[in-house]
């Protein structure tokens, strides 16, 4: 198991779309609920705590990410049909730039 993780709850729908593509056998029970866990490294996890600010980690090092970023996660897996996503989705998620201001030369 990787040192943090992302949980992904799923609805009806995404649990059928899991299964189709085969990754039927990572779904686990969550707080009640139908979920998968995205590995990430502690480099990845600094970058997801940069970008979002909120993002909180309970005592299993596992975090939840807001609904627009969930989503841009979830498609990644669905398109690659792995949950060996965070190297590429990190690039997706995670804006350097976010909540700095804009600033240019003046000539």
């Amino acid at each position: 198991m990787a040192d943090y993780c992302i949980n992904v709850f799923l609805d009806d729908e995404q649990q059928k779309k899991m299964e189709e593509i085969g990754l039927g056998d990572h779904i686990k029970e969550i707080e009640g609920k139908k979920a998968v866990q995205v590995a990430m490294s502690p480099k990845d996890q600094k970058k997801l705590k940069k970008g979002f600010p909120g993002l909180e980690f309970d005592e299993s090092n596992a975090c939840v990410l807001p609904d627009d970023a969930q989503i841009t996660l979830m498609d990644i897996i669905l398109n690659t049909k792995t949950l060996d996503v965070m190297r590429f989705a990190i690039t997706k998620l995670y804006n350097p730039l976010a909540g700095k201001q804009i600033r240019s030369k003046v000539y």
